[in-house]
């Protein structure tokens, strides 16, 4: 008697299954789906002679069913067991590395440039200042101020109107104008063999110090003129009288004044934090201000 048995396990997707081969009984699994659920299939002893041609025939017709079912159960235990042997190797997608923007190289090193920045509130004598380190010490001044001005009145210039209304408003002129225009200046004066700078008021934000030093060149230090804003008021007042500035007005210059204080303040600080600040008391004669600057600076200055 052949006999193939394919029983249901119970909470398995596989079904048991008994193929007789040569005598014993292979046991293996096949797929449930292939062959359904609780399925036992029994091939009959062969009737009498007097059975007739149909019944051979489903005889027949069954034991082609059974090798068929016994062949794809027996190909199922194989694959599984290949598949327990050499599971499948899992590959990992490597993490791409996203490639970080090239830092931006200033135009110059401090060994060709050197730039002094001169920072103060309005009014507190930062140009007279500079004019004496010019000839003595041979700096090229550049106020930060006279270049915008000069770009304002230019005919035909992108930013004059921008410039005349922050200026009179008494805000500050958005970075990248200012910062080019420092850059063009710089470049055209070493250009005529001149490598000693004055910045005069500027910085006057975080972010115009950041852009300068990384476009341009970094500065060697910075002077801080500190004036009471009662005698910078006055001074103002009175150069008001006839430098013709539309901003040497009381208006503007308590805008100026607020202004200097939120956002010029924090950069000297800023400066002071890395040793690069000298800072130099503007309540004296001006002549007791210049002997404290060029004491302070003098050993500091290529010759």
């Amino acid at each position: 008697m052949l006999r193939l048995g394919l029983r249901s396990v119970a909470h398995s997707s596989r079904l048991a299954v008994r193929i007789p081969v040569g005598g014993a009984l292979l046991r293996t699994q096949a797929p449930r789906a292939l062959v359904g659920r609780r399925i036992q299939l029994y091939s009959q002893k062969s009737g009498s002679g007097s059975s007739s041609g149909s019944s051979t025939n489903n005889g027949k017709g069954r034991g082609k069913l059974l090798l068929v079912l016994g062949l794809l159960a027996l190909g199922s235990s194989i694959f599984s067991l290949s598949y327990q042997k050499n599971p499948p190797v899992a590959f990992e997608e490597a993490p791409v590395e996203e490639k970080q923007p090239a830092k931006k190289q200033p135009a110059f090193s401090q060994d060709d440039v050197m730039v002094i920045f001169v920072l103060g509130g309005p009014g507190a004598g930062k140009g007279t200042q500079c004019a004496k380190l010019v000839k003595d010490f041979g700096f090229v001044h550049l106020s930060a101020g006279d270049l915008l001005r000069a770009e304002q009145n230019r005919e035909g210039s992108q930013y004059g109107e921008l410039i005349k209304k922050c200026i009179k408003e008494g805000e500050i002129v958005p970075q990248e104008v200012t910062v080019a225009l420092l850059k063009n200046a710089i470049t055209s004066n070493y250009n005529d063999g001149n490598k000693k700078f004055l910045v005069d008021g500027f910085p006057r934000k975080m972010d115009q110090a950041i852009t300068f030093e990384e476009e341009i060149v970094p500065s060697s230090m910075t002077l801080f003129f500190d004036c009471p804003e009662k005698v910078m008021l006055e001074r103002l007042l009175q150069r008001g009288k006839t430098s013709g500035r539309i901003d040497d007005n009381i208006e503007s210059i308590k805008k100026r004044f607020k202004t200097f204080v939120e956002t010029s303040v924090p950069v000297v600080e800023y400066f002071e934090k890395q040793g690069k600040v000298v800072k130099v008391s503007c309540d004296q004669p001006v002549d007791e201000v210049y002997k404290h600057v060029t004491e302070s600076i003098k050993d500091k200055i290529p010759k």
